[in-house]
């Protein structure tokens, strides 16, 4: 089952590194996040992926092009030109880098790489910047039960400030910043059937606004609950922030 993987904004919240690089290509540990995100899917069996580009594309294609040198040890035999690998990468997936504009927006990405699926085709929909833990397997099995044409990840959103739970005046406990249990947001981790893409008319369409937006008034439009961990990368002390799970659990994420 293919997996898209929206890769091409600007980043502009996290204008301290996304001068330099793409955002998905910005490292928590010793990957980048959009590393980490294909290496959710690829934890569940999908190894498919469509990598929908545009700002700093050519990073983003070399890292991929450049990923078995980059992680693996190899010797260099100069006098015949050769490059032997010590070890092989871990990975075994198959990538399509595909440009899709320098300013198109999220909807327009995904419409244009309508000519890589078949006409009633359900595939996997995520952004380049956010993490889950989301149960790939069950998010599919929902999909196919109700039978619309997109399920979105449901999430509880992180608070914006500290949360102070009071006591007349006294504080009895702090929190800083916590994830709220109150209210849902699109967490990303779509399934999403091709028949869909008919909502989106062009390259200015954000798939946020019109596309989702009708395709609810519709009855097309279904909520997958996640209950579980989740972290958007929207600027510097979300990085931060998932960079000290990261060192908790001493592990890919």
């Amino acid at each position: 089952m293919k997996t898209v993987i929206l890769a091409g904004g600007l980043g502009t919240r996290l204008s301290e590194v996304t001068d330099i690089i793409p955002k998905p290509m910005v490292k928590i540990g010793k990957y980048p996040i959009i590393y980490h995100v294909m290496n959710t899917f690829n934890k569940y069996g999908y190894k498919d992926f469509y990598v929908a580009l545009g700002y700093k594309s050519e990073i983003i294609k070399n890292y991929f092009l450049n990923y078995k040198y980059e992680t693996a040890d190899f010797e260099i035999n100069y006098k015949s030109n050769e490059i032997n690998l010590i070890n092989k990468p871990k990975i075994d997936w198959k990538i399509s880098l595909i440009d899709t504009g320098l300013e198109t927006m999220t909807g327009g990405r995904l419409k244009r790489l309508k000519g890589y699926f078949d006409k009633n085709e359900d595939f996997f929909l995520t952004y380049g910047d956010s993490l889950a833990n989301v149960n790939l397997k069950k998010l599919l099995s929902f999909h196919k039960q109700h039978k619309k044409l997109v399920t979105i990840s449901a999430v509880h959103p992180g608070a914006r400030f500290g949360e102070l739970k009071l006591s007349n005046y006294k504080v009895k406990s702090f929190k800083e910043k916590p994830q709220t249990q109150e209210g849902w947001i699109n967490g990303g981790y779509m399934v999403i059937n091709s028949k869909f893409l008919k909502y989106i008319k062009n390259d200015k369409s954000i798939l946020e606004k019109n596309p989702l937006e009708i395709a609810a008034k519709n009855g097309e439009l279904m909520a997958y609950k996640h209950e579980g961990f989740w972290h958007c990368m929207d600027t510097k002390r979300d990085k931060d922030n998932l960079e000290k799970i990261f060192r908790k659990k001493n592990s890919s994420l």
